[in-house]
């Protein structure tokens, strides 16, 4: 009877610990997924000119250029200000603020991009429109802050 429960208990563990690694590979995979789209969606979006308040097909500003990359891949949130995202986004560690799709704050919060890596960022600039900038002493000195991408509910 003991080894009987004993078999149990170990198979039990077997099939709890084999479950954990697939829901952490599925998971793993779905960002893989998740931040594929949004490379595809930044690419797609390049280019194009800055206009003021303008969310795309054909134009965006800053705020719009990432809401549009956000809605392109199921993040379903209302239009709004590079303020106002830093305000209902999550703060991006020390480690995180390099990594590909943490947004960048600057200018006191009136511009927002997208990392691309530690040394370039993805945004819509006034004069260029959207486009991939290096991260220069220019923009270095110039930033508020960063947040992390949300990602979407399962």
């Amino acid at each position: 009877m003991k080894r009987a429960v004993a078999l149990l208990l170990v198979l039990a563990c077997v099939t709890v610990s084999a479950s954990a690694q697939s829901t952490t590979d599925s998971s793993t995979s779905g960002v893989k997924d998740f931040l594929e789209g949004i490379r595809a969606a930044i690419q797609k979006n390049l280019g194009k000119p800055y206009v003021w308040g303008a969310t795309g097909e054909k134009s965006f500003d800053c705020s719009g250029f990432v809401w549009k990359v956000l809605y392109d891949n199921g993040i379903l949130m209302k239009r709004t200000t590079a303020r106002k995202y830093y305000m209902m986004l999550k703060p991006a560690s020390k480690e995180e603020q390099g990594n590909f799709a943490t947004l960048v704050f600057f200018d006191d919060l009136k511009h927002v991009g997208i990392i691309d890596s530690p040394k370039e960022f993805y945004h819509a600039q006034s004069v260029v429109g959207t486009n991939l900038s290096p991260m220069n002493s220019y923009w270095k000195k110039m930033v508020y802050g960063y947040r992390l991408m949300p990602f979407p509910d399962k």
